[in-house]
């Protein structure tokens, strides 16, 4: 593969994934970097992510139903899901990723090189405001 021309809009995508932990969408992405570059289009943006996810510069989630999110965070890590709020956490657990590799491992008899499970549940704040309201 070719070297990557190097983009300040690019780098700049990146840089605003790496300093968030709430896993924005593109939207999101393309609203924040609007106010630096007011210029930038929403397929820019897009075109960036997709080239960024598929060199493993971040991470791309979509199987939590609806719009793709994306992960700065490339280290192998899990992920659960509020069902509620649809609000995104990382889990980043060594032995939790040491135990579904050890399973996945033996489930195909082969090596497993990378975790990325997702749960899905209610975080403690939407079981808060359920107690609460009950």
């Amino acid at each position: 593969m070719a070297a990557l021309k190097y983009s300040r809009q690019r780098e700049s995508i990146k840089e605003f994934l790496r300093s968030r932990t709430d896993h924005p969408t593109a939207d999101t992405v393309y609203e924040n970097l609007r106010q630096i570059y007011p210029n930038i289009s929403l397929g820019t943006v897009y075109r960036n992510l997709s080239l960024l996810s598929d060199i493993g510069e971040i991470r791309k989630l979509t199987n939590f139903g609806s719009a793709d999110r994306y992960d700065g965070r490339v280290a192998p890590h899990s992920h659960f899901m509020c069902t509620k709020c649809n609000r995104v956490i990382d889990m980043q657990s060594d032995s939790l990723n040491g135990i579904l590799e050890q399973a996945a491992a033996e489930f195909v008899h082969g090596k497993v090189f990378d975790v990325d499970a997702s749960f899905y549940g209610i975080c403690k704040e939407c079981l808060k405001k359920e107690e609460k309201q009950s």
